[in-house]
């Protein structure tokens, strides 16, 4: 499923989003992904168009630290974790953006999620949300991803 998410960033950021479901599985198909892994990838989408507004509050103003619950802490990685409250301190992505990252990366079902698959989460999140973003933080969601390209 991650590389169907880097195809469609990759084919469709600049755009802006990707296709409705139906165009964007021809679309998958043709590109030789897998049926299996084009609905799971589709369901997965699905779920990430339904955080809304109406989903998650404006913001979260809290003065504590966020603390991750059992279910969390074995499907994210410590390392995965730490970089995600990293973004959220550096004011990378919000408190509720957090959240939002942290529900796509739980909905997986993986266990011990790593860092490159977060990072594309995350870039997934963010993108969904329509916002601008800032083209050093896509190169740092990106790089560890194609850092054997880059030499």
């Amino acid at each position: 499923m991650f590389e169907i998410l880097m195809y469609l960033f990759e084919s469709y950021f600049d755009a802006g989003s990707y296709p409705e479901p139906d165009k964007l599985s021809r679309k998958l198909s043709a590109a030789g992904f897998e049926g299996e892994e084009i609905d799971e990838a589709l369901t997965w989408l699905s779920a990430l168009q339904q955080q809304s507004p109406d989903s998650y509050p404006a913001s979260l103003e809290h003065a504590g630290l966020r603390h991750f619950a059992e279910l969390e802490l074995h499907r994210i990685s410590y390392e995965a974790r730490q970089f995600l409250m990293f973004s959220e301190r550096q004011h990378m992505i919000s408190a509720v953006e957090r959240e939002m990252i942290i529900d796509r990366a739980v909905a997986l079902q993986q266990e011990n999620l790593g860092l490159d698959k977060l990072k594309l989460i995350m870039l997934m999140v963010l993108w969904n949300r329509h916002q601008d973003i800032d083209p050093l933080l896509v190169e740092e969601l990106l790089t560890p991803l194609y850092s054997t390209q880059l030499h």
